[in-house]
């Protein structure tokens, strides 16, 4: 009987010959990642040892520049533990700084086969690179730097079949949204992306689809290796890799095919994500104060360009606050460079620095009483963004820019075949 792709690494990492569902195994970890929140003086605790420093990556992202004494604090004690140990691979407030989800994108950190971990839960983000990679709570992550090492339940596996082509103005987000909303929570279990339409899609958008995993509760959230994934890594970590794949008689909880070319724009609506989402066209006209593009899940280089590529000659509507969040400094040097950038200043947008910022209700964005936001972030649960009496609904960043253009919730279809 055959695995899993998350079966196989779990099995490799831990010295085994086979893994199954319900299995409990100790593994290796490859690569820790330690960042800002981690460093606040309710977490943090000194640390006299870790197992591999060359391990280990530190990077500032949730409130970036510290808005307040207590996250100045926290990078202050960031920046003393990596001088303790000499780690290199530090992202500090500057020029490599970012959110630590697309700084693994960036700098090739997750190598296919590997396993990585982080105390955010969105670090599933990094399974689009054929590895496993999961959020654990913070005494997890001090003890796998300290040990090099941690332990998983084996869950059973969901497999997403893509087919076909994603039609303009449709994005990964909302295939995303179609699944979330179909077959809803994914509790203990791991997601498996394959098949024909993985092709199609970027590097950026598949990462979407695991990001976005978090909110389906997976364990894990992997994608199948393929010429473009085995490209990205190479030109951006020479350390030597094996891309795993499923057996061809794997053992599936559910094998489900996802049609991308008839996808169409959908919207979650407020305090959810899981099983509530409806198409764009059931919500169109709810007025908005703020549109919101950014996050590890969709403040990349190709959302960017995207948002302004629809708003380009156009202006933002009066009393709304459009607000993009390069996920990266790199992003944000990229597509200053393509010209996106300038796009979106000229139609009345706002550009934070890097950051996790008002996704988690940090900063950068936090929303007032009663207010409405169109968000490409991540989460959308009552008070997420800010006041728990703001509504907070989430789309792709084409219906968030298109929507920030009207004031109101807005099919992009509408701007981008204009042009």
């Amino acid at each position: 009987m055959g695995m899993t792709i998350a079966e196989k690494i779990l099995a490799r990492k831990s010295g085994r010959s086979r893994v199954a569902p319900g299995d409990v195994v100790t593994v290796g970890v490859d690569t820790v990642i330690l960042f800002d929140n981690n460093f606040l003086p309710t977490n943090w605790r000194e640390i006299k040892h870790i197992a591999d420093p060359s391990k280990i990556v530190v990077t500032f992202d949730h409130r970036v520049p510290a808005p307040t004494q207590q996250a100045a604090a926290a990078q202050v004690a960031g920046r003393a533990f990596v001088k303790q140990f000499g780690i290199q691979r530090f992202h500090d407030v500057g020029y490599n700084q970012g959110i630590s989800h697309q700084l693994v994108a960036d700098y090739g950190y997750a190598l296919p086969g590997s396993v990585l971990l982080c105390s955010d839960s969105h670090t599933c983000s990094a399974g689009v690179f054929n590895c496993l990679a999961r959020g654990v709570g913070g005494p997890d992550i001090i003890y796998a730097a300290i040990k090099g090492e941690t332990w998983f339940r084996c869950g059973e596996t969901v497999r997403y079949e893509l087919t076909g082509v994603l039609p303009e103005a449709v994005t990964a987000k909302d295939a995303f949204l179609q699944i979330a909303g179909i077959y809803g929570d994914h509790a203990t279990m791991n997601v498996e992306f394959g098949g024909s339409g993985v092709a199609g899609l970027s590097i950026n958008a598949r990462k979407t689809l695991t990001a976005m995993a978090a909110e389906l509760s997976a364990e894990f959230a992997t994608f199948e290796a393929d010429a473009a994934l085995v490209d990205w890594v190479s030109a951006r970590n020479p350390a030597a890799f094996v891309p795993v794949l499923p057996d061809a008689d794997a053992q599936y909880h559910a094998v489900r095919k996802v049609d991308l070319s008839i996808l169409e724009p959908l919207v979650a609506l407020p305090d959810s994500v899981v099983s509530n989402s409806q198409p764009v066209k059931v919500v169109a006209g709810t007025k908005i104060h703020q549109a919101y593009i950014g996050s590890c899940a969709n403040g990349t280089q190709d959302d960017i360009e995207l948002a302004a590529k629809i708003v380009k000659g156009r202006q933002v509507a009066a009393g709304v606050r459009f607000i993009v969040t390069p996920a990266s400094q790199m992003v944000y040097r990229d597509t200053v460079a393509s010209g996106a950038i300038g796009t979106l200043l000229a139609a009345g947008a706002m550009i934070a620095p890097p950051t996790c910022g008002a996704c988690g209700g940090g900063h950068m964005g936090v929303l007032g009483p009663d207010e409405v936001c169109l968000t490409s972030t991540t989460r959308n649960f009552k008070g997420r963004m800010g006041d728990p009496s703001s509504q907070v609904y989430m789309a792709s960043p084409a219906t968030v820019a298109a929507s920030a253009l009207t004031g109101q919730i807005t099919d992009p279809r509408e701007f981008l075949s204009l042009h």
